[in-house]
């Protein structure tokens, strides 16, 4: 994947100022990104419904036209935007699926099938719950670079172009983050 130098946040300012290809550029930066987020996210069953691609160009169409209701209020803000946005997505899609007649329980579906996420291989299906509680508890800088490494599966140098920080500086974040993260989790199992 090709990294622009350019912060998201910067982007999105050019974005508000009427540059096209500022809207473009973003585009291009995360359509990767959520890609790579939504496989696996939508079941097999449901996908002669709706493909997972056509969810992430909805959901990036969706953020790009309503920008102005957008706040950036840290890095990776965004990212968590698209996220969100894109499993509003695939619950909709679901319901679709059980209005149909197909019984889908959405609430205890971790809305993933074989080809689980990052986060669902490390962790488990069954402890997805408990790290969404953890990562909740975490304050939103580091939400932030556990959502862009482990979720978004960026590099460490993509996520310090991002944010500002140093390759290094992100690792060692990422990593005390996660060590409370796993810690929190582990708490809520004993």
């Amino acid at each position: 994947m090709t990294v622009s130098i350019e912060r998201t946040e910067q982007l999105l300012r050019r974005i508000r100022d009427g540059e096209g290809p500022a809207k473009q550029a973003l585009y291009e930066r995360c359509l990767p990104l959520l890609r790579r987020w939504a496989h696996g996210r939508l079941p097999s069953y449901a996908r002669d419904i709706a493909d997972t691609d056509d969810l992430v160009q909805i959901t990036l169409m969706r953020a790009l036209n309503h920008l102005n209701e957008f706040e950036a209020s840290r890095s990776g803000s965004f990212l968590a935007y698209l996220r969100q946005i894109l499993l509003n997505e695939v619950r909709a899609e679901l319901r679709k699926r059980q209005v149909r007649g197909d019984k889908v329980d959405i609430d205890a579906s971790p809305l993933a099938d074989e080809s689980a996420s990052v986060v669902e291989h490390l962790i488990g299906q069954d402890r997805l719950r408990s790290y969404e509680s953890a990562l909740a508890e975490l304050d939103r800088d580091e939400q932030a670079l556990i959502v862009m490494r482990l979720e978004f599966g960026m590099s460490y140098q993509e996520i310090g172009l991002d944010t500002g920080l140093t390759p290094d500086a992100v690792r060692m974040r990422v990593t005390r983050a996660l060590r409370v993260v796993a810690g929190r989790i582990a708490a809520e199992r004993d």
